[in-house]
């Protein structure tokens, strides 16, 4: 005789049940990121080349379009001229014409001045100012001192409140680290879309309102009489499918020249009244001066005059995030969520070669963990992929030094993009460290 009870424990079932559930996590995480993609391309007509490339890691493109959006299009005390500008400025440091080009045609979209774009001497004296910020930052940040926070703070017409420094300082870092993602990933030979014209989607959509959920489009910072814009709607099923379609032999195209890239070209427009994309070209040097000074070796035996930053004396979480959260609402939280979900990516190698990863780009920035065997950077990093994260990271000018191969050649692409991805956040965040203590002892002197 079998007595079944109705509280009985089934390990396998549990088990299954488990199984199941992360099975339909990751399903949804698919479908999440698929949706977000389907409503940019509804939306734009393409998906830029840094996000086709970061759309390997969902949860990680989320977090940086969320970011990136925030400081270019939200609010914030520049005015968006400037923020693109700055952009500019901080890409042509690398030589980045995909980024200079992007930014330049984003520029003069929100109205900016085209003769701007003639170099840096025909722009505001205090744009110009923040040139020598742009540099050592963007080649030896350990050189930022309470002077140069001085300068441009200082009293006169043209000086920056500490507020407009934050963003820019932000808006800096970002656009430095993300020229080591370009470069190293490729993205700088591809061709860059010009935004989209008035009749089509304002260029004050991206990407990353698809990746909040946000799918209505603002209106364009234009005339009066070019306020009415049309958007195409999505609740079209059988637009849905086609463009279902369409991104699909997308991807098997890709996939079968044996790259995992989630979307890889510029889809025809579903709207036939849509202007064609076209490219702009912006020559870099331009917006640069001493194009010379570039990154040197911080730890020269023979110039050991620089102090060591020690993260036990100023950390982000400790000291970093508060502040940078304080002078700019919301950008901490938003920046922080990126640290972290770029370190919980899944990894094939381990936590402890993602940790030797990060040490060791803040190593040759400078920046030292008292807590840290660094020992283990030999143990865990190959002499070719400390040649490859050296390179990306402190020098990714392709036209100055060629990038070194990265050496894992078995790797899947999502898993060369997940190291592109920690050298690009590395240095994100060592950059930021070095400005806001800058920026600390100045308020505090």
């Amino acid at each position: 005789m079998i007595i079944c009870t109705k509280k009985m424990d089934y390990p396998l079932g549990t088990q299954c049940q488990r199984v199941q559930n992360q099975v339909m996590k990751v399903n949804a995480e698919k479908e999440r990121a698929s949706l977000r993609c389907m409503k940019a391309l509804a939306s734009r007509g393409c998906v830029d080349a840094v996000s086709q490339q970061m759309a390997s890691h969902p949860q990680y493109l989320e977090s940086f379009l969320r970011t990136q959006h925030y400081i270019l299009h939200m609010d914030g005390p520049l005015p968006l001229q400037y923020r693109h500008y700055i952009a500019i400025m901080a890409a042509a440091r690398h030589h980045c014409g995909y980024l200079v080009s992007l930014h330049s045609a984003h520029f003069l979209r929100v109205g900016g001045d085209p003769l701007w774009l003639q170099g840096l001497e025909a722009v505001p004296p205090r744009l110009q100012h923040l040139d020598q910020l742009n540099k050592v930052l963007a080649h030896q940040p350990w050189l930022t001192a309470h002077s140069h926070i001085q300068a441009l703070l200082k009293t006169g017409e043209q000086c920056w409140s500490l507020a407009e420094l934050v963003q820019a300082v932000v808006l800096l870092a970002h656009c430095h680290s993300l020229c080591s993602f370009v470069f190293g990933s490729g993205t700088d030979t591809d061709p860059v879309p010009l935004p989209r014209a008035p009749n089509g989607t304002p260029p004050g959509y991206c990407l990353c309102d698809a990746a909040n959920g946000n799918v209505s489009v603002p209106q364009p910072l234009t005339s009066p009489s070019e306020h009415t814009t049309r958007r195409r709607s999505l609740d079209s099923s059988c637009e849905m499918v086609c463009l279902k379609e369409r991104i699909q032999k997308s991807q098997e195209e890709k996939e079968r020249r044996g790259e995992h890239l989630l979307y890889t070209q510029t889809l025809q427009h579903t709207d036939v009244e849509d202007e064609e994309e076209m490219t702009y070209s912006a020559d870099p040097s331009r917006f640069i001066t001493d194009p010379e000074f570039g990154y040197q070796e911080f730890a020269r035996r023979e110039e050991d005059h620089f102090q060591v930053f020690r993260v036990q004396d100023y950390s982000w979480e400790d000291h970093g995030f508060s502040l940078v959260n304080r002078l700019y609402s919301d950008i901490g939280h938003l920046l922080d969520d990126r640290f972290r979900s770029v370190t919980a990516l899944p990894s094939s190698h381990g936590p402890d070669l993602k940790r030797a990863t990060w040490n060791y780009i803040h190593c040759m920035l400078g920046i030292r963990y008292d807590d840290y065997d660094y020992g283990e950077v030999n143990q865990l990093l190959e002499k070719e992929l400390k040649l490859y994260i050296k390179s990306v990271a402190c020098y990714p000018d392709a036209t100055k030094t060629p990038l070194c191969p990265l050496p894992w050649a078995p790797l899947k692409p999502s898993e060369r993009i997940h190291v592109n991805l920690l050298i690009m956040e590395a240095r994100l965040q060592a950059e930021l460290l070095y400005a806001l203590r800058a920026i600390t002892q100045y308020m505090i002197a």
